[in-house]
Parts: structure tokens; C-alpha cells; sequence
């Protein structure tokens, strides 16, 4: 399959479903023609890195840069080509060489100089991860900015706490978007830790000693990592993987929390509660049936990413274990499986960016479901009021039975409380009216939201 604009996409990328579950940029990010340019990239670089440690002529190095170029290649034949070869390198090499030599054979016999296959394949994956996470990181800006927004438009909006998906005491609706926003400025801040240890280049030979380069080796890698703008790490780093799981794992916490959020918004979207709905719009959330139906349609793209990325992550966890110098089947099972959990989260982000900036918020049916529990969500709060008085074991069992029977009767359990001699002889009327009648107090969620914007603030360095 190839995606829009006839360039190969990652493993088995759908063009039907790539809309719904990709983002766009992501998805040509990880193309074949983007991976196959990663690796003539390391190959430029590498020549003209080469050529400045006086190891090959200045022309040469420019012959070959002059043909790395992805498009001038036959990605049907280098396909087919690695099928036998077990890696693109080969046949990418072997095809790189013969044009050089095309125009300029002496040039030729420089073309991947001391390097080995997983060099290309694994410095050409970070510079496509080096593109991706950019991308990535705007879609997550936009939702932090929108979940911002919301988090300070909704810091004094009334709405029931859910706990066990039962109706369990007042809070707001701020505090839940500034809980997303907590966590999603968490991985924005574990994004930047992980991005020096990730961004590094791969160059080390057969072994990792660059042996065929003598005493030049070192000398050619930190040319290599000037051009590429990499950094250059202590090491050749082939048999260990540790970078690459790092930004799965990353990716894999980030998706769990897209997905708490996409499941959150999507129940309050249920029709029994209707209280904050995905943007409509001609054409979507339709039912093929159902023509009233309203469905979260990017709540669902997310939580699918959600259900698929742990086990991506666990099969990147599990290849970590690879044999000696340059490992056996665990490398390989890399190379689709990373891009895969790259694009679920992309799309993930994407989607989850547009739900939550378009987001239609109905503070009048919260406050309505609120009252609609006949008061029972303030039963905590009577308790603790209660419990100075009368003791916390018995001001507990005292709500508790009120609210037993408020709910066998269908009856307020502001009335029940009144009439219950025992709660009269610790809590007055005006008690019960102040906890009732201004019993959505939030407590201390306006510490908690200014607390998580100014964190997000001092991130920005805005004042």
C-alpha cells in the first residue's frame, strides 16, 4: 500500500484507514522513501565526514552525496533485493555504488567506507525519529495549550467526582482537564530528558571497534555527528537498545494517558450524562443507521491506539535481549514494530489535540446531574462535618443510613438528615444549608489548577 502521494508506508499502513489512525506528517515520516533517505543521509555524511579526516578525496565525497538521493532509486527492486540480502542496506549499497560509478568510478569505491549495514539502518531510524518527534511535539503543544484553556475557562464549573463509574461527591471540571494537563506536561518533560540519549549517532563497524579505519575511526565519527547533528555517544551502541525502548516505553506511557483522557471525555459524552461532546460536523460521528447517533469518533481512534501500543512496547521490551556484538532477529523485529507504535501514538496525539480544542462543554447539565443525585454526593461532606461532633465511625454509619433510605424512598437526603433526631443533636439547619446549598465548593481545586498552569508557565518561561 502507499500512502497519499504514491510514497510507501510503514509495514501494513492502510490508505483507507491511514485518515482515521494516522496523522499525516507522521505517516511520510515513516515511509519507505523517509527511510530509505535516512540511510543515504548517514551515507553522505559519512563520505564527506570521511573526506574531512583526509581518508577520501573532497570530489569523491561530493560525487556520492550528489546521489543519495531516494528518488533516484528503484524502491520495487531494492524491495525485492532484501528479501534475499535480509536487510535494505545491501542491496541499498550495491544500487548507491553503481550509479556513482556511472559517472565517476574511482568515487565508487568509497561509497559506505568502514561502515557496517546497522550503521545506515539505525542512524538513518534516528534522523526519521528526530523528524517524528518534532512533529509529535506540536500536536502535543496544541493540547496542552487547548487542555489550558479548558483547565482555566472551567476552574468554578460544578461537576459530579465518578469514582468505580458510580456518582461519588462534587468537584470540577477544571480539575479534570488540569489532571490531563499534569500528566501530559509530565511526558513533555520526560520527552526533553529522553531526547540527548536518543539523538545520537550509530557508527561503529563490524564490531563496534571502526577497526577498518584504524586510527582515523574516532576522528570520522565525530565529523559524522557534526554532519548529521547528532549527538556522539561513548560508544557504538549496535547490541543495545536501550535508547530506542526508552522512547517506546515513552510512547507507550503517553498513549495511556491520551487513552485516560479519549475514555474519560467518552463517557461523559454518553447520552445518560451528555455533558461535554466531540465537535460535530457534516460527515461525522454518523451512524450508518442510527441517524440521530453522535458518536466520539477521535475518542475511539485513541483508545484504540491505547489498546494496541503495550503490546508494540512489550515486543520492543522482549528484543532488548540482543546476542553479543550485533544481535539475531532481535534487531530485526525493531525495524517495523517501532515505526508502528510511532504512528498509533502520532495519530493518537492528533486526534486527541482536535477533540479537546474543539470541545463543546454543557455546564448547566452538569450542575443538572448534580442536583439529579437528590443530594446524596454530599454525603462525604455532611460526614466530615459530622465527624468532629459525633465521632468518625458513628458520623460515617449515620450518612450511610440516611442514604440508604433517601434512596429506598426517592427522597432528598438533605431531608432525610433533618429529620433524623441523632444528625439534629450534632448539626443544625443552617449546618445542612451550608453544605447543601454551596456544597459543589471545590475545595482546593483552584490550588491545584494554578499549581499545574503555572507549571506548564515556568515550562514555556512565560510569567
Amino acid at each position: 500500500m502507499t500512502a497519499r502521494g504514491g510514497c510507501p508506508t510503514v509495514g501494513a499502513v492502510s490508505d483507507l484507514l491511514s485518515p482515521l489512525f494516522r496523522a499525516p506528517r507522521a505517516t511520510i515520516l515513516f515511509g519507505d522513501q523517509a527511510r530509505l533517505q535516512g540511510m543515504l543521509d548517514f551515507e553522505a555524511a559519512l563520505a564527506r565526514a570521511e573526506a574531512q579526516a583526509g581518508m577520501i578525496p573532497a570530489a569523491a565525497a561530493e560525487a556520492i552525496a550528489g546521489h543519495c538521493r531516494a528518488e533516484l532509486l528503484d524502491a520495487g527492486a531494492l524491495a525485492e533485493a532484501t528479501g534475499r540480502a535480509g536487510n535494505p542496506v545491501i542491496p541499498l549499497v550495491a544500487a548507491l555504488t553503481r550509479s556513482v560509478a556511472a559517472v565517476d568510478a574511482a568515487a565508487a569505491a568509497h561509497v559506505h567506507r568502514g561502515a557496517t549495514s546497522q550503521d545506515a539502518m539505525d542512524t538513518g531510524l534516528v534522523l526519521q525519529l528526530r523528524a517524528f518527534i518534532e512533529v509529535l511535539a506540536a500536536d502535543l503543544e496544541r493540547l496542552s495549550a487547548a487542555l489550558a484553556r479548558l483547565a482555566n475557562a472551567h476552574r468554578a464549573t460544578p461537576i459530579c467526582g465518578r469514582t468505580w463509574l458510580q456518582q461519588a461527591a462534587p468537584t470540577v471540571f477544571g480539575l479534570k482537564a488540569a489532571g490531563f494537563l499534569d500528566a501530559l506536561e509530565r511526558h513533555l518533560e520526560r520527552l526533553r530528558e529522553l531526547r540527548p540519549r536518543l539523538l545520537v549517532l550509530q557508527f561503529g563497524g563490524a564490531v563496534g571497534t571502526l577497526g577498518s579505519l584504524e586510527s582515523r575511526g574516532p576522528q570520522v565519527a565525530e565529523a559524522l555527528s557534526r554532519e548529521l547533528q547528532l549527538g556522539l555517544p561513548e560508544m557504538p551502541w549496535h547490541a543495545h537498545r536501550d535508547r530506542l525502548v526508552e522512547l517506546a516505553a515513552w510512547l507507550g506511557l503517553l498513549v495511556g494517558t491520551l487513552g485516560k483522557m479519549a475514555r474519560d471525555l467518552a463517557l461523559l459524552a454518553q447520552g445518560e450524562v451528555a455533558e461535554a461532546f466531540e465537535a460535530g460536523g457534516e460527515g461525522r460521528g454518523g451512524s450508518s443507521a442510527m441517524p440521530q447517533k453522535r458518536n466520539p469518533v477521535s475518542a475511539a481512534v485513541v483508545l484504540a491506539a491505547a489498546a494496541r501500543a503495550p503490546g508494540l512496547v512489550a515486543t520492543l521490551l522482549s528484543a532488548m535481549v540482543q546476542e553479543h556484538e550485533r544481535g539475531l532477529g532481535g534487531w530485526h523485529a525493531e525495524w517495523e514494530t517501532l515505526p508502528e507504535l510511532s504512528l498509533l501514538a502520532a495519530g493518537a496525539a492528533h486526534q486527541s489535540a482536535a477533540m479537546v480544542e474543539t470541545l463543546e462543554v454543557d455546564p448547566a447539565r452538569m450542575r443538572e446531574n448534580l442536583t439529579n443525585t437528590r443530594g446524596l454526593v454530599f454525603a462525604e461532606a455532611v460526614a466530615s462535618r459530622l465527624a468532629p461532633r459525633a465521632g468518625r465511625t458513628e458520623a460515617h454509619e449515620l450518612v450511610a443510613r440516611a442514604s440508604r433510605k433517601a434512596l429506598a424512598g426517592g427522597r432528598q437526603l438533605r431531608a432525610v438528615l433533618e429529620e433524623d433526631p441523632e444528625v439534629a443533636r450534632h448539626l443544625s439547619a443552617g449546618d445542612l444549608s451550608a453544605i447543601f446549598d454551596s456544597g459543589d465548593s471545590p475545595g482546593s481545586a483552584g490550588l491545584f489548577i494554578d499549581r499545574v498552569l503555572d507549571r506548564r508557565r515556568r515550562r514555556l518561561g512565560v510569567p
